[in-house]
């Protein structure tokens, strides 16, 4: 086996373009987010509606989250290596129209088979699109900018979680599980005109090949930098999974507040993405580790002030801000050490965090079925926002010395 000694690169510098533009492409990028984000997780709160009207039990209708969830870890490494030539105008422009297609086969869906198959079609494009999304915003934002620019393009998801979740469940609950997807469905339409009208062919972005972007997976950092994902934001869903019953039973407050600390929580999320995205652009890898530790301190804030009631809904705000905040630093490290193999590793962020969503939530209910209650999940989590931060240094300890690349 022959090793040869690579030298980390700096990401290539674009030269920006009018401001004006630019904006405009991130809101259409944002837009597109803000489509996904809200057919992730609208399911979730209709799922009973589902689950009646194509006459399945409840925990079977379940498996169509696990659907698309699938579909977003499978879809992400195989869409970026099999489009790897291609344009990414072009290649955004299609995932959208995929995921719309998705969604549309969703709508009319007549048996529970169809729905599921329909689901994993849906979660394809995800990870592919907010991969490859950051990578056209890091660019035509240029230096300096690049991590507050991947930041507003999440910001699309993080806004769903406080208008498009909430708006599309009512539209579900009062007109049918069906027309919650329409919705999606004419979100995904305006984003692909969008799309098609504000995105310059981007012809100085350089394309590579299959070969290239799966060479990437040797690189040591980018599994680092997976696994501190992984690890660090599995914290964060352990929380959430089990943030509904925690307020309702360890804090006494009344199910009517639960939309209230889910909006909060929301809100949280826009901010962090926000800040993160400016944090680190000024101190780079440091920001991973300031937002997954404030995440750590607030989750156990939470434990210890949760049966104080209403005070808990401030903390729950508090997470959402600090965990989102480790979004953008994490999202254009793995740019930064893929190197030529950026369009795979900006993707697989995707297919990690919805690891880390499965990881959380069995680790909050193993705490739970052991016994140590609903403050737990929130202990366990702020473990795994600590283990992240020790695989950042990990990984940064080791980034100091030429990475060795297996040929």
């Amino acid at each position: 086996m022959r090793e040869t000694s690579v030298d980390v690169a700096e990401p290539a510098a674009a030269a920006p373009p009018n401001r004006r533009g630019t904006l405009g492409v991130i809101l259409a990028l944002a837009l597109g987010g803000f489509g996904i984000g809200t057919t992730e997780f609208v399911a979730m709160g209709l799922l009973p509606n589902i689950a009646d009207d194509i006459g399945v039990a409840e925990p079977t209708a379940g498996h169509i989250i696990s659907a698309y969830a699938l579909g977003v870890v499978v879809g992400a490494p195989v869409i970026a290596v099999l489009a790897a030539r291609v344009s990414r105008r072009s290649l955004l422009i299609g995932l959208m129209v995929a995921f719309t297609a998705g969604n549309a086969l969703s709508l009319v869906a007549a048996d529970y088979p169809l729905l599921l198959a329909a689901r994993f079609v849906a979660g394809l494009p995800h990870g592919a699109y907010f991969g490859v999304a950051a990578l056209v915003a890091a660019h035509l934002a240029g230096p300096g900018r690049r991590a507050a620019a991947v930041g507003q393009v999440m910001m699309g998801l993080s806004v769903a979680n406080v208008l498009g979740v909430p708006a599309a469940t009512w539209i579900g609950q009062a007109l049918g599980w069906r027309a919650a997807i329409g919705v999606v469905v004419a979100i995904g339409a305006v984003t692909v005109i969008a799309l098609w009208t504000v995105l310059p062919h981007l012809s100085s972005m350089t394309v590579t090949d299959p070969r290239t972007e799966l060479r990437g997976l040797r690189r040591g950092q980018i599994w680092l930098t997976l696994v501190i994902g992984t690890v660090g934001f599995g914290g964060f869903f352990a929380f959430y999974t089990y943030l509904n019953t925690a307020l309702t039973s360890v804090a006494g407050l009344p199910e009517s507040t639960v939309p209230l600390a889910l909006a909060l929580f929301g809100v949280g999320m826009v901010v962090g993405n926000y800040v993160g995205g400016r944090l680190a652009d000024t101190f780079g890898d440091r920001a991973i580790g300031i937002g997954m530790a404030a995440a750590a301190t607030a989750l156990v804030t939470f434990a210890l002030t949760v049966s104080t009631g209403w005070p808990a809904l401030i903390v729950t705000f508090l997470i959402g801000c600090a965990g989102s905040t480790a979004l953008p630093g994490l999202q254009t490290r793995l740019m930064d050490v893929a190197h030529d193999a950026q369009t795979i590793a900006a993707a697989l962020n995707h297919s990690a965090l919805n690891v880390a969503n499965a990881i959380g939530a069995a680790l909050g209910g193993a705490v739970i079925s052991a016994g140590f209650g609903y403050r737990a999940p929130a202990l366990a989590g702020a473990g795994l926002a600590l283990a992240g931060v020790i695989m950042l240094l990990v990984a940064t300890a080791t980034a100091r010395r030429p990475e060795r690349v297996t040929g």
